[in-house]
């Protein structure tokens, strides 16, 4: 039910994103989510690709500081006020984000994917299988 998700700490310099995206691409690995967070010093790359093992394998071989995590996919409606209705079922029942971010495909556009770490995952999980509320992985 999860999602293999790549985190990649970089720092913040010209070209380190191209240097990542040319390792993926010389791997012919598909980027099918990413985000970008940041602070002063550094940021962290976060991707849903089609091969997350060759990925990781690939970017820690070209000396990167790699990690995967578990994270869980949401299937919506695409059509306004339906990620709210989700995040306050989730709300109700106590289920915490740590983060989220969405991507959009192009073979589904009246679907979209909301990726999100959860807090207790596995129960958060569980809970939202129960609510009807529609996973992928």
């Amino acid at each position: 039910m999860y999602i293999l998700q790549i985190s990649v700490f970089l720092e913040n310099k010209a070209g380190r994103l191209a240097e990542i995206t040319g390792v993926l691409a010389d791997n012919d690995i598909n980027i099918t989510a990413l985000s970008i967070a940041d602070t002063n010093d550094f940021g962290i790359l976060r991707l849903i690709v089609d091969k997350p093992e060759k990925a990781l394998s690939a970017l820690e071989s070209s000396g990167f500081r790699v990690r995967e995590t578990p994270v869980v996919g949401i299937v919506l409606d695409h059509i306004p006020g339906a990620l709210c209705r989700v995040l306050r079922q989730m709300e109700r029942n106590n289920i915490f984000i740590e983060y989220m971010y969405d991507y959009l495909s192009a073979a589904t556009p009246d679907r979209a994917t909301i990726i999100v770490k959860l807090e207790n995952q596995d129960e958060a999980v569980k809970i939202m299988k129960n609510l009807g509320i529609e996973l992928v992985g």
